[in-house]
């Protein structure tokens, strides 16, 4: 890759999105996001990439496409999740593809291989399992289809699983945690022994920058998750102290899926969506990590940012801007 390519990245208003196009504008390559609003400040035009819109016109001359746009919930139905992240996907290959685009990056997400019943420390070669969870089974759909685009010849791909993205602006991993934590409706299974795999958002981008550039990307599954697995009580400690709570409350992992499933369905009463429900509970009790050896010896990848580095400076952020004391 030259010091001056083209990148078009989807999602590119999103917490990952963002951070990675300022990252690759910073190492001199020209940048076009597209999201669901326009910002012309920010290089980002308008469009929805489920559907066939003047936004594809912004594929002319580019090299290389992120796929970053997606739904990213435990809490939305197999229907939207499908059409984001399946349907989306597979329109956003076609269409750079039509248009010339040597190589599609693929986020999917280090649940392609479920969230139940995986080894400790599991690598690419191990088979992704669908498991009726929206998220898990059209990850996996998502996968099959850039990796078949590539398959066919039409454009190269790479798929990145990233582990648990961290760090300042993070929803899933910062914001709606504490935002539970203060509601006093946050609760661990597995007594908080749950394998944590946390990756700072800018290792991340590093992976992702790595992806887009080596020749060997292609073609290839790639995780890209931090220097080590934690448990869910280390990980989630660190947001309790930000808060100055003391905690995280654990349970059994029977009894903390009974409690999801009775706060879900008040909250389902009330037209909510939330995060707190069984699939949660089952994710946050995984026994086992994953390994990032493939992505070392293939990319020259390696985390710099252990989780209390994160940690502080997403405190930091969170003290910037006034959501912690």
């Amino acid at each position: 890759m030259s010091d001056r390519e083209r990148v078009l990245v989807t999602g590119a208003a999103g917490f990952i999105g963002a951070a990675l196009t300022g990252a690759l504008r910073g190492r001199g390559h020209e940048v076009v996001g597209v999201d669901r609003v326009a910002d012309p400040g920010r290089g980002i035009v308008a469009g929805d990439v489920t559907a066939p819109e003047a936004w594809e016109d912004a594929l002319r001359g580019c090299d290389v496409v992120v796929h970053a746009a997606a739904v990213v919930s435990n809490a939305v139905g197999l229907e939207d999740q499908w059409r984001v992240n399946v349907l989306g996907t597979s329109r956003v290959a076609a269409a750079a593809a039509r248009a010339g685009v040597r190589r599609i990056v693929q986020l999917s997400s280090i649940r392609a291989f479920s969230d139940v019943g995986f080894p400790p420390g599991v690598t690419e070669e191990h088979p992704v399992r669908p498991d009726g969870n929206p998220y898990v089974d059209t990850k996996i759909a998502g996968e099959q289809v850039v990796l078949q685009a590539h398959a066919a010849g039409a454009i190269e791909a790479c798929v990145v699983r990233p582990g648990d993205v961290y760090g300042p602006g993070s929803r899933p991993w910062v914001l709606l945690p504490l935002e539970a934590i203060r509601a006093r409706q946050f609760l661990l299974p597995a007594m908080g022994r749950g394998a944590h795999s946390p990756v700072y958002v800018d290792d991340l981008v590093a992976g992702l920058v790595l992806a887009i550039t080596r020749p060997a990307a292609a073609g290839q599954v790639v995780t890209i998750t931090g220097p080590r697995t934690v448990t869910a009580a280390e990980y989630f400690g660190h947001l309790h102290r930000l808060l100055g709570r003391r905690g995280p409350l654990v349970a059994p992992t029977g009894a903390a899926i009974a409690l999801a499933h009775v706060a879900d369905g008040v909250n389902r009463l009330r037209g909510r969506r939330s995060e707190v429900n069984a699939v949660s509970m089952r994710y946050l009790a995984r026994p086992g990590g994953y390994s990032i050896e493939k992505a070392r010896r293939l990319l020259g990848y390696e985390p710099l940012v252990d989780l209390d580095e994160g940690m502080r400076r997403t405190g930091d952020w969170l003290r910037a801007e006034g959501l912690v004391a």
